[in-house]
């Protein structure tokens, strides 16, 4: 860390101790003259100048003595927090400040100091790994696109293979399109701290509607549901909440294997309801439990090309700013079970 070896802390610190003893001297000379005038004391200030000479010096070397250990007490971790906003200032978000400080005050200044430092840092590794995740999640399709509409330039193409050309393209167009409206629908999101537009709806309903709209991807693995969802009426932003369902059920859709079955259960107490869902697919480790929320995090990658790792982190998202929480139970090759509670309107 820079050191200011003038710092004008100090001459300002140092300069009010001895303005200070100066005045203590003044004062202490002039009472001296005063109780001498009246007798109070015999000793005359004006036939002997050693004493105030001694005053004066134990008044210097006193003051000098309180300057340094105050100064080693206050001023210099102060003026070291100051360096190292300084290089915060210039991006360096690994410096750190002692915390062992006497004074309580300094000392948690101090830590709030590396905390937030520590915050930072993490801030930045994230928007950089966010930033580098975009691009090549951007990269991938794009150049798919490219590389198909290059071959349909050949016009010696069978029908066959013009129509898997145009196809491809198609699909990751609408991967494109999909991951376009997730990262602006989460960046949103992440700025957002109040929900509007709240309103009371059928939960059991809109979880059915859910169902409906996967219908296709469903039906192709033979999937079954069973359903435990009893009429619930919840006050909320109906908009958000389908794209929890949504997200959650195309996961367990996605992970479910042929024949597989999917439980969806909605249960309530006097302050929650907590939907469940559950399939019997693949499942996860503790690993992948543990990141599973994060952004462009696939623990999967036999799945990769299905998706964008961006779906659970806006459900992640949504269930907290309705003040909610999730939570996600799995063993591998024993399925995964999501649970969603909400708070229920007073």
């Amino acid at each position: 860390m820079n050191r200011k070896s003038h710092s004008k802390l100090w001459i300002y610190f140092v300069g009010l101790v001895f303005a200070t003893i100066a005045a203590v001297f003044l004062l202490v000379t002039a009472l001296w003259v005063v109780l001498y005038k009246f007798q109070v004391i015999s000793v005359d200030p004006h036939s002997r100048h050693i004493p105030i000479l001694v005053l004066l010096a134990g008044s210097l070397l006193i003051g000098s003595a309180v300057a340094v250990y105050v100064g080693r007490l206050i001023i210099r971790p102060v003026q070291n927090i100051s360096n190292a906003f300084d290089e915060l200032s210039k991006g360096n978000f690994e410096i750190k400040v002692s915390e062992n400080e006497r004074i309580p005050e300094i000392r948690e200044m101090a830590q709030r100091f590396n905390a937030m430092t520590y915050d930072l840092s993490h801030i930045e590794t994230l928007r950089n790994d966010f930033v580098a995740n975009v691009s090549h999640e951007f990269k991938t399709p794009i150049a798919a696109i490219e590389g198909y509409a290059m071959l349909l330039q050949n016009h010696k193409l069978s029908d066959e293979k013009y129509n898997h050309y145009v196809e491809k393209i198609l699909e990751n167009s609408r991967r494109l399109t999909n991951l376009s409206g997730n990262v602006l629908m989460l960046s949103k999101l992440e700025n957002q701290e109040i929900i509007l537009n709240n309103k009371e709806f059928r939960l059991d309903e809109q979880l059915r509607k859910a169902v409906l709209l996967l219908e296709s991807k469903w039906t192709e693995k033979n999937i079954e549901f069973d359903m435990e969802m009893p009429k619930q009426i919840y006050y909320g932003s109906e908009q958000l909440l389908y794209q929890v369902w949504i997200n959650i059920l195309d996961n367990a859709i996605k992970h479910s294997p042929q024949d597989g079955v999917i439980c969806i259960n909605i249960r309530q107490t006097d302050t929650m309801l907590t939907v469940t869902l559950e399939d019997n697919g693949d499942g996860m480790s503790k690993e992948v439990q543990k990141h599973i929320m994060e952004k462009f995090y696939q623990g999967d990658n036999s799945h990769k090309a299905e998706g964008n790792g961006l779906g659970l982190a806006l459900v992640k998202r949504i269930v907290e700013l309705c003040k909610g929480t999730i939570t996600v139970e799995s063993e591998p090759g024993k399925g995964a079970t999501f649970s969603v509670s909400l708070p229920k309107k007073k």
